[in-house]
């Protein structure tokens, strides 16, 4: 039995989507996978626990259980549990499209309420993520588009606030974050320059390790916490109970719908890249399902949403590794990262300095997406009426939060500080009334639109 299952082990499966390949040829192709999500994995909650005021302990410990979840949902993508996962190599982590929305609810009502928030948006995103086949064709490519940009260009104040050492530190600006962000960034971006082939991919990790070595050296890193680590430990749950406030949830579940129009283009484009094929309802409807119930699942171990990662598609677009036995490997050493504490605790004392360096062109790397997304959607008027409109309002009105002042604070607390959501609801309202045969003008007038 044994001598027939290395039999049809072959190296040649890890360009099919089912099929074993040798375990020693499997792990580091799926390993790559993990290294190219890990930083982008840990950095959301490093910077929502900072807004939120959490101790390092609980930062370590979230960060544990992150890894955790996050290889759970990997792994129930890949081999589906009922009609929930797409059954295609989908990698789940911690997203970065609630970053700004959970750093405003953290901050104003506790995160607890942010958990409770989670909890609920969740169960909302999986229940809709099951009937997806019937609403699916609302969110139309334009709109996904929109939201994308907007998610990246409400990251940026984000990723500056750490380059300068964390919003509300005692030292925030000082020559010493200054240069440690400085670093950092450089790093990254000498790496993506001279590396080649998918080693690319790493250039985040790369900063990261030269920012963390040289903040040791400068002093900046406290490893307190990580001594009194122990070897292995169960992920907690419930380490914080949720609390439900109508006005978090709200705020929260309207970045759900926001994150399912990424996770419908992260599937699609996965199957059209890896697979050379479009993909089918029955896998979008289990990929959103996977996202918004261990989402909630995720809120139980206090835990932030986990979503699809665009990291991780384009890295099949360029491997072509789409083998779901392969990238099961990778789920399982995020697993057991999340077994040892020690990996949380010292991730923790990463200063915030050099996540600043890591991630400002990450959240720059997302408003690039957002506009190459734009732009293959095409510039006729109606898709440019909608981009223009859906921005400049989103944008615009969340400068001058004042302008809300006359709704009641219910509407104040989820729009106020919550440009994605503007944004999203503006251009699904324009991509709804405007006709589909606007009249075009410019030189985008022979692109095909993709709005409807």
């Amino acid at each position: 039995m044994k001598a027939n299952v290395n039999s049809n082990a072959r190296v040649e499966n890890i360009y099919q989507l089912n099929g074993r390949v040798p375990i020693s040829k499997a792990i580091p192709f799926g390993l790559q996978h993990v290294l190219a999500m890990f930083v982008a994995n840990i950095a959301p909650i490093l910077i929502v626990t900072n807004a939120a005021g959490l101790t390092p302990e609980q930062k370590a410990m979230l960060i544990q259980n992150a890894m955790f979840i996050a290889g759970i949902g990997t792994l129930i993508q890949l081999y589906p549990v009922w009609k929930v996962g797409a059954r295609l190599p989908i990698v789940m982590g911690v997203s970065f499209t609630f970053v700004t929305i959970l750093c405003y609810v953290a901050a104003t009502f506790g995160y607890p309420a942010a958990i409770g928030a989670i909890l609920i948006g969740g169960i909302i995103e999986g229940t809709l993520g099951l009937c997806a086949k019937y609403w699916r064709k609302i969110v139309a490519p334009i709109v996904a588009a929109c939201v994308v940009t907007a998610i990246g260009f409400s990251l940026l104040n984000v990723g500056a606030s750490s380059f300068g050492g964390g919003a509300g530190s005692e030292n925030f600006g000082s020559a010493q974050n200054l240069i440690l962000g400085t670093v950092t960034l450089v790093s990254c971006l000498v790496f993506n320059i001279f590396a080649k082939s998918f080693w690319k991919q790493l250039s985040v990790l790369f900063g990261l390790v030269v920012g963390y070595v040289l903040a040791m050296v400068m002093g900046m890193v406290n490893f307190s916490e990580v001594a009194s680590a122990g070897i292995v430990a169960l992920p907690k749950v419930l380490p914080f109970i949720p609390e439900f406030n109508v006005s978090a949830i709200i705020a929260v579940t309207v970045i759900f719908l926001v994150s399912a129009t990424e996770t419908i283009g992260d599937t699609s484009a996965m199957a059209v890249t890896g697979l050379k094929r479009d993909v089918t309802d029955k896998e979008i409807s289990g990929s959103l399902a996977c996202d918004g119930y261990l989402s909630s699942v995720s809120s139980l171990f206090g835990c932030l949403p986990i979503t699809s990662f665009s990291q991780n598609v384009g890295l099949i677009a360029m491997t072509k590794v789409v083998n779901r036995f392969t990238i099961m490997t990778g789920a399982c050493v995020m697993i057991l990262a999340g077994l040892f504490p020690v990996i949380g605790k010292l991730l923790a004392t990463l200063p915030d300095a050099v996540l600043g360096g890591c991630t400002i062109m990450m959240f720059g790397s997302i408003v690039v997406s957002g506009v190459q997304m734009i732009t293959r959607c095409g510039f006729n008027q109606r898709n440019t009426v909608i981009t223009a409109l859906s921005l400049g309002i989103g944008i615009g009105f969340t400068q001058v939060p004042a302008i809300f002042t006359i709704f009641p604070k219910m509407v104040q607390e989820v729009l106020a500080n919550n440009c994605v959501a503007i944004v999203f609801i503006v251009a699904i309202v324009m991509n709804l009334v405007l006709p589909a045969n606007m009249e075009v003008s410019g030189e985008g007038d022979s692109e095909e639109s993709c709005s409807s």
